[in-house]
């Protein structure tokens, strides 16, 4: 499609999120969306710009929709002082033009009519075309339908504004609010796109039917409810038929708020009964199901994850609101309800419940949340997720000799952590975690000392008899979690990481309450943590035999460590990987994800693991029996005498916890290699969606570099061009050394970019050739006589601005020459060289420096050659400082 100069488009869009987010908008107003249809027309490289482009809009809306003229109201960006930006007016004579009246032509600033999708990029002014909903009874009631952009700035790191070299035209228009136009409506929600929507909720939970109030109007906000659940449902469907599941980060966190939202209206305000969501999604995929027929075909999957999601989420708010009211209980009037509690139970903690709801619901009780706490409390959660695949070691709770030694007089046995294995794959694909049931056998304060119990309030480590938690160890994560009393499900004791200590499992934990030696307690893992590290575990396994089966069986392993966002790997490797062999080794792990193996756990004797052919294993210290962990073989048949099996897949000692099946890892990308020293390469990877956004930014760059290749081949037409081209290849090799993309696909890029940076360089150096044999021609006409020669010349570059006085000295050696150039950008380019006859003390660099000086700058060479740069308003004092300095060295 980079061929393509007109586009008119329809596309899906989610806004709930990012610098553009309707999320807390919706259910609010009439208008908003998480997700909407935009329709769009596109101009590329000055196909056509902005008279074409408001002719087309009006010719569509007046004449092919009918939409009555007076009905339309348009407005344009009016400029800005402070960024110097002048109105534009161009667009404003083109809807006079096209007889919209003065009257309904309105000017706006900034905010209103200039377009930029983030803090740096292509922008420009936009107008915007407004329906008026009063039909000229009373006041306008303007809802925007048409906004048409022009690309006409790129907005720098700086802040500054450049122009582009090339304008185009982004227009976008809101599918349903056209329809509510076309349909007569006042609101989008009244359109056939939500009234099905709409009747299904009436009918399913009992209210009174939807009529569209907002504000206080809308008594019980019932109305709210109903757009908030309609326009929810749709997006959860849209989003989980394109493959974006609810989840712990990225857009599946988004997702998952977005569901958690409209559980929350529908059954506390809508009374809606349990599974309620799930049975709307026939609805979206009737409505939108001819258009989309991903929805059709993803039906049953979108239905049953919306109902087992919507019923956790259930489970969850009823123990949050328990605990709510506890802890609302124990508070003093002036008190802050506790940031640790509600961490507990947000999407970041425990119960998964939205930090907005949380308050809300504590707002409804008259109390305050502890908002600096909870501040702290998410700044150390970014800076740990920061970390990712290089943790750097965390102060926590061990314990040390005298505290193991006490243990072992004691004769505690170690923590049967066999638990942790304790879970099963459901037939809808989803993983089922099993509960522990422990009881506490010590307790420790933060400082490491054994004690019989812990207040509320406290830091504190706890020794169990048994445990579900995977402690961090073989490069995987520890869990993270939750555990309750027995009996009391209300109070969450947050476990923030296991580790072993000799041993024994130590849990760190916050007691919200007192906690004593002796009771009974029940473990509840995180489960998204705890999958995200299963993911990467196996994809970890599938990655170190891909490495195997590419450089051959001598390939070993050298450390790992994993987490639910990425992993690392550091494997041997003599000379480092190369693009093809990177991408290789995606493949490898992509065919054996696309298979979906079965992934085999087994706990045997070790001595049965000593002569295995192929069966790896690191540098470490194994239990006996140990797990055996083979991908689409079983360990019986992988560890027969005779058999191949582990020459030919993946077959590991491991303790960590990994998938049933490989299918769940989704995708695999290397996005990083470096050596960490000779003869060891260290590889990060990631899984999953982030996998396929990085594959998808991959293709786009990918475009864009054969997009600069087609422009190099076609030749530049003047200096400006090349230059122009010259700095976007740089600008597109900064991108693509920092992106987020598959590694073997950032090395041939950067390969193809600096053979296209040599060549633009080479296309430079001629041009500026030509340029400099021109130039230098035309002042030695007007400067026929005389040993000197100091004037102005437009040139684009420093290196060009040397060439001319090069080639004037060549062709006239016995002249002096200085030149000046100013620039767009306000500052003004110097070269300068001395004769071969002048006397010493006239050098080129004493010259430069003079005039450079003048003119607030600097300078810089050798005594018969110099340049430099300064800035100045005034150029013929800077010429005539430059001629009276030469004529006081001749």
């Amino acid at each position: 499609m980079a061929g393509f100069r007109r586009v008119a488009n329809s596309q899906k869009c989610v806004r709930a999120g990012g610098r553009h987010n309707d999320l807390e908008d919706v259910g609010r107003d009439l208008s908003h969306h998480t997700f909407f249809e935009m329709l769009g027309n596109w101009a590329f490289g000055g196909d056509y710009f902005k008279e074409e482009a408001c002719g087309m809009a009006w010719e569509l809306l007046t004449q092919v929709y009918g939409i009555p003229e007076d009905r339309l109201w348009v407005s344009y960006f009016g400029g800005d002082s402070k960024t110097g930006l002048a109105p534009d007016l161009e667009t404003r004579d083109i809807w006079l033009s096209l007889g919209v009246p003065a009257g309904r032509v309105l000017s706006f600033g900034l905010q209103e009519n200039f377009w930029e999708m983030g803090d740096t990029g292509p922008c420009g002014p936009c107008t915007e075309i407004h329906y008026d909903l009063a039909g000229g009874v009373g006041a306008p009631q303007l809802v925007e339908l048409w906004n048409l952009v022009f690309m006409q700035h790129s907005r720098e790191a700086d802040g500054s504004l450049q122009p582009l070299p090339q304008r185009h035209v982004d227009t976008g228009m809101g599918l349903e609010r056209l329809v509510a136009v076309l349909q007569g409506k006042r609101s989008t929600y009244d359109t056939d796109l939500f009234s099905p929507l709409l009747s299904a909720i009436h009918q399913g939970c009992g209210v009174p039917p939807y009529s569209g109030r907002v504000g206080p109007a809308d008594e019980g906000r019932i109305d709210t409810a109903y757009r908030v659940v309609a326009d929810h449902i749709r997006t959860l469907s849209v989003c989980i038929a394109d493959g974006v599941f609810p989840g712990m980060s990225g857009a599946p966190l988004i997702l998952r708020r977005i569901l958690r939202r409209a559980v929350r209206f529908s059954t506390e305000v809508l009374r809606a009964p349990p599974g309620f969501l799930g049975s709307l999604v026939p609805v979206v995929v009737e409505t939108l199901g001819a258009a989309y027929p991903e929805l059709e075909k993803n039906s049953a999957q979108i239905t049953s994850l919306v109902s087992e999601d919507e019923a956790a989420f259930l489970a969850s708010l009823q123990r949050g609101r328990r605990i709510i009211d506890r802890t609302v209980k124990r508070l003093g009037p002036s008190d802050l309800f506790p940031a640790e509690v509600a961490w507990s139970l947000s999407l970041s903690g425990n119960l998964g419940i939205p930090l907005d709801l949380v308050e809300l619901m504590l707002a409804e009780k008259g109390v305050h949340l502890d908002t600096e706490g909870l501040e702290e409390l998410a700044q150390k959660e970014a800076q740990h997720r920061a970390r990712q695949a290089e943790p750097v070691p965390e102060e926590g709770l061990c314990l040390d000799v005298h505290a193991l030694e006490e243990l072992h007089r004691r004769g505690v046995p170690p923590t049967d952590d066999s638990p942790k294995y304790n879970y099963s794959l459901q037939p809808n694909g989803d993983y089922e975690f099993g509960l522990c049931e422990a009881q506490v056998l010590q307790l420790y304060s933060e400082d490491g000392t054994a004690v019989a119990s812990v207040g509320a309030g406290q830091r504190c480590g706890l020794l169990l008899d048994r445990t579900n938690f995977y402690a961090e160890q073989g490069g995987q994560a520890s869990d993270r979690g939750y555990l309750v009393r027995a009996g009391q499900q209300d109070v969450l004791f947050p476990v923030a990481r296991a580790q072993v200590c000799g041993g024994f499992i130590l849990h760190e934990a916050v007691a919200p309450e007192c906690l004593q030696v002796g009771e009974q307690v029940q473990l509840y893992v995180d489960k998204a943590w705890r999958m995200g590290c299963m993911v990467k575990h196996t994809a970890t396994h599938l990655l170190s035999w891909a490495l195997r089966e590419t450089l051959g069986p001598s390939t070993e392993q050298r450390g790992s460590h994993l987490n639910p966002e990425r992993l690392r790997f550091d494997v041997t490797t003599q000379v480092p990987l190369t693009a093809e062999q990177l991408r290789t080794v995606e493949g490898y792990v992509q065919e054996a994800v696309g298979q979906d193996k079965a992934v085999y756990m087994e706990e045997v004797p070790l001595a049965r693991t000593a002569h295995v052919p192929g069966l790896r294993s690191l540098d470490e210290v194994y239990p006996d029996p140990v797990r055996v962990v083979s991908v689409g073989v079983p360990v019986a048949h992988a560890l027969a005498p005779a058999s191949q099996a582990a020459l030919q897949t993946s077959v590991e000692l491991c303790c960590g916890t990994h998938l049933l099946r490989t299918g769940a890892v989704g995708d695999l990308v290397i996005i990083g290699d470096r050596q960490l020293v000779k003869g060891i390469t260290r590889l990060l990877a990631i899984t999953g969606e982030q996998a396929q956004q990085a594959r998808e930014l991959g293709q786009s760059l990918s475009q864009e570099v054969e997009a600069a290749r087609e422009r190099l081949s076609r030749g530049s037409r003047d200096l400006p061009e090349a230059h122009r081209l010259s700095k976007d290849i740089g600008r597109l090799t900064e991108v693509i050394d920092s992106a987020v993309m598959p590694q073997w696909q950032r090395q041939e890029l950067q390969t193809t970019l600096k053979m296209l940076q040599r060549r633009a360089n080479t296309a430079i150096r001629k041009l500026e050739k030509g340029q400099a044999a021109e130039k230098s021609q035309e002042l030695l006409k007007r400067h026929s006589e005389g040993p000197l020669i100091v004037d102005a010349v437009s040139v684009e570059s420093l290196s060009a601005l040397v060439k001319v006085v090069r080639q004037l000295c060549e062709k006239a050696p016995s002249v002096s020459v200085l030149l000046l150039s100013p620039q767009p950008s306000g500052g003004v380019l110097c070269a300068c060289q001395v004769a071969q006859g002048a006397t010493p003390t006239f050098t080129a660099e004493a010259w430069a420096l003079a005039v450079c000086s003048r003119m607030g700058g600097k300078a810089w060479g050798s005594r018969v050659i110099a340049q430099g740069t300064g800035h100045t308003a005034d150029l013929e004092a800077a010429l005539g400082t430059a001629r009276a300095y030469a004529l006081s060295q001749l």
